[in-house]
């Protein structure tokens, strides 16, 4: 789980100042994690001990109420209401929070289909609009191919056919046409359906795990929740180079390390030893 972690905190300075280069310093003091990385713990940690993941993602928050670039409004709300007691229905989000938390689960099983099961739980309490819960699915896929040894091009095959997303716009056309405002300004980077194929696609057009995030910053939009997404997948996919796993861990606070190193330890990463 810690490429998603990488790629959130990478993207951090860029979210609202985007960049279309891959040309930049991959850590700088101004960077740290924010909601992404929050609720990816969260998630890690509801599949390490059980229980609701939808009271989990609400006490995430309260403890952790003013990450950088703070929750979405609509996510903060219900979080704000489910810390007072009865958790509220979801709200028919196709927001990206759904696909930029859901990396742990392509680690925590070795069947298929209950790691879809599994994504489907931990995006449809709040984000059940059918876009929204798609975009989960197909990360977690991703990352359960990619941990199974299947290369770009298989994964690429199978997501596009199974999610009917379109992988085959190259990076460097991405950067020139992606923005906030989705492919060639006619969408809304927030959603699932105008991020998750960029950020799968930054993923497996990669070279390594450095170029899969310098990818996902350079496109612009979301820069945090794509280069999450996109980091959680290029993890299995190529693996995470020590110096820069070490540098991450440098960001974290000693609780999230803790709730890290147990979560690798039961279901491994993809980290040097």
């Amino acid at each position: 789980m810690i490429g998603s972690i990488i790629g959130d905190i990478v993207g951090s300075i860029y979210e609202f100042d985007n960049i279309h280069t891959k040309d930049f310093e991959l850590f700088t003091p101004a960077m740290s994690y924010t909601d992404d990385s929050i609720l990816t713990f969260a998630t890690a940690e509801w599949l390490l001990c059980g229980g609701s993941v939808a009271r989990l993602y609400a006490r995430y928050v309260a403890e952790y109420p003013a990450p950088m670039g703070n929750y979405g409004p609509m996510f903060e709300a219900w979080a704000s209401e489910a810390a007072k007691g009865e958790i509220p229905a979801p709200y028919n989000s196709c927001g990206n929070g759904a696909a930029m938390r859901v990396g742990p689960v392509g680690w925590a099983s070795d069947s298929l289909e209950r790691t879809l099961e599994l994504a489907e739980e931990s995006a449809s309490c709040t984000h059940n609009h059918p876009e929204g819960i798609k975009g989960a699915k197909a990360v977690a896929h991703s990352v359960f191919l990619a941990r199974h040894g299947a290369d770009a091009r298989e994964i690429e095959r199978v997501i596009s056919r199974e999610y009917g997303y379109d992988l085959s716009v190259p990076v460097s056309d991405l950067q020139r046409r992606y923005s906030w405002n989705g492919m060639d300004g006619s969408g809304n980077g927030g959603t699932c359906q105008d991020s998750v194929p960029q950020a799968i696609s930054c993923a497996l057009q990669a070279a390594d795990f450095e170029d899969a995030v310098r990818n996902a910053i350079s496109i612009g939009g979301d820069s945090d929740t794509i280069g999450c997404i996109a980091g959680s997948i290029a993890e299995p996919l190529f693996g995470v180079p020590l110096d820069i796993y070490r540098k991450a861990k440098t960001y974290l606070t000693p609780e999230l390390i803790k709730i890290l190193d147990k979560f690798e330890g039961k279901f491994g990463s993809m980290v040097p030893a």
